[in-house]
């Protein structure tokens, strides 16, 4: 049907109705809450505009909205019946009909009650917005704090969202950070020693990240220079004990890959590289850990120790703790974060840069060499052990700004992959050392520096015809803040909803467990709706 067809056939469904309802109908609309905001309707990501707002009839707590939201949305068929004051509601498979005034509606011809039934409001008719819309095929989540509502157009709803080894939506990876150092996601500091206790909070973590409808972690295994598995090289880390060095009674990590895998779910090891320790204090270091075995391989700044990448020894260190993972577990996935070179302060490597500088680069140069050189013998010491083994990094989301780079992004941001970190990630790229790239993406479609669009687009052109699958790192750790975007959860929907756009984005992670698990502005159901879509 033309849409000019299509929407003069609904003006005129509108008018039949609002001439049918009896006049005791007004009342229903007196009683209807008017202090209330407006409420605001999204469909699959796009804000849809309404001459009437949609309202809530109190006590019965029904959300009213616009018949043609909900039509224009499914293309559905619609039809009134003068004599019989009903309005029919049709799609391929569904048919539904209202009556004015009837307390049910009759869906494929069964009986359904109804809590309201249909209204008019300024000439326009008034449908229940949850019944109508799932009943048609539209996920529907309301976000009360913000008076959101989203509708999402559902083609085929997985039977278990969030299973089958990261292809549980349309094959793209849903995913999310679990961080250790500090304790941040797992395990909690009041479990230390405790291993009952911290298998049951990993299971209870993962079922509700799956109940969410993801289907990747991307578990913290190396926090700060030490394991959460047992390693020949470095030592047990504190955050499983509250001891560096001190062993725990189970394997972490083959636990953690067995319950992942149990649901279907991918298991990426995640390694922070170039990171010593989480400060300077040295006392409570094992013996073994490399700050302690090789002080010389050990940079200060910014009152934090990085092992050095510049020394070829020190690089082969951290390549070879990732080997252990590597060759002794079954993960899906090798992942880094942008723990290169650190973003702003001093880093005296003047001594490694005159020994091991010999073909003359400049400092930005040599620092920009060394990481691609890990990057590149890690990628090949990883895929000549198991070429099914995905090696991806993470880098911040701005590789340079327009203004430095005519190749960069438009962004005006402060600090730069490429300039400040010394990750080159187009050359990674470019050069196919890498199985995917997860930039973060932690910025609003309304910051204007950085906005997330356009860094989008940017990223997209990057991979585009390399191989190089891109999936986009998200920030629900900002929802709620003052930050110009974040004042609601359908921020991270409508994002996602961006990616859409593009073949090249292959999925989406989240920073980080504990950020969802807390529920900021209704983001769990958010997502949950989202997620019974095929992206």
């Amino acid at each position: 049907m033309k849409f000019g067809k299509w929407l003069a056939q609904l003006m005129l469904l509108a008018v039949f109705v609002a001439a049918a309802i009896p006049a005791g109908a007004g009342k229903a609309e007196a009683a209807v809450s008017s202090g209330s905001a407006d409420i605001a309707i999204y469909l699959d990501g796009e804000k849809l505009n309404s001459d009437v707002s949609p309202y809530v009839i109190p006590k019965q707590y029904v959300t009213m909205v616009p018949l043609r939201v909900i039509s224009e949305g499914l293309g559905a068929g619609v039809d009134w019946n003068q004599q019989t004051k009903t309005v029919t509601i049709s799609n391929a498979s569904t048919t539904i009909t209202m009556t004015t005034g009837r307390s049910y509606a009759v869906v494929n011809g069964s009986n359904v009650a109804l809590d309201a039934s249909v209204q008019a409001r300024a000439g326009r008719t008034m449908v229940p917005l949850r019944f109508v819309g799932e009943q048609l095929g539209l996920l529907v989540n309301w976000e009360p704090k913000t008076n959101i509502i989203t509708l999402l157009t559902v083609n085929n709803v997985p039977v278990n969202p969030g299973t089958g080894g990261g292809s549980g939506n349309g094959e793209t990876l849903n995913g999310v950070w679990v961080s250790t150092v500090y304790n941040l996601d797992w395990p909690t500091a009041g479990s230390y020693g405790k291993s009952d206790q911290q298998r049951e909070e990993f299971i209870t973590l993962l079922d509700e990240l799956q109940g969410i409808g993801l289907n990747a972690v991307f578990v913290q295994v190396r926090p700060a220079g030490d394991a959460l598995y047992p390693s020949a090289l470095v030592p047990w880390s504190k955050f499983l004990t509250g001891t560096q060095g001190k062993a725990p009674d189970y394997d972490p990590l083959a636990f953690m890959i067995e319950e992942t895998h149990k649901r279907g779910m991918e298991f990426h090891a995640w390694f922070n590289p170039f990171r010593a320790s989480v400060d300077a204090k040295t006392d409570t270091l094992a013996a073994n850990h490399v700050s302690k075995l090789h002080p010389e391989w050990i940079v200060s700044s910014g009152g934090k120790p990085y092992i050095n990448p510049g020394i070829p020894e020190a690089r082969q260190h951290i390549i070879d703790t990732i080997m252990e993972v590597v060759n002794g577990y079954d993960i899906d996935g090798v992942h880094l974060d942008d723990y290169f070179y650190p973003s702003s302060g001093a880093f005296p490597d003047e001594a490694a840069f005159n020994a091991y500088n010999p073909n003359g680069l400049t400092i930005g140069d040599w620092r920009r060499d060394n990481i691609n050189s890990f990057v590149q013998q890690l990628g090949e010491s990883i895929h000549s052990v198991n070429p099914n083994i995905r090696f991806g990094i993470s880098p911040f989301g701005v590789w340079r700004n327009q203004s430095v780079d005519a190749t960069g992004s438009d962004t005006k941001a402060g600090v730069t992959a490429y300039d400040n970190m010394y990750a080159d990630v187009r050359t990674w790229i470019k050069q196919g050392w890498i199985d995917y790239v997860t930039p973060q993406i932690y910025w609003s479609l309304s910051f204007s520096a950085a906005r997330y669009d356009k860094l989008v687009d940017w990223w997209v052109q990057e991979v585009r015809g390399t191989g190089v699958d891109l999936y986009i790192g998200h920030s629900p750790y900002k929802l709620g803040t003052t930050e110009a975007g974040w004042q609601s959860s359908q921020e991270i929907i409508n994002q996602l909803m961006y990616n859409k756009k593009y073949p090249e984005i292959k999925g989406d992670v989240f920073f980080s467990a504990k950020d969802l698990r807390r529920n900021p502005l209704g983001i769990i159901e958010a997502l949950r709706t989202f997620y019974l879509s095929i992206l």
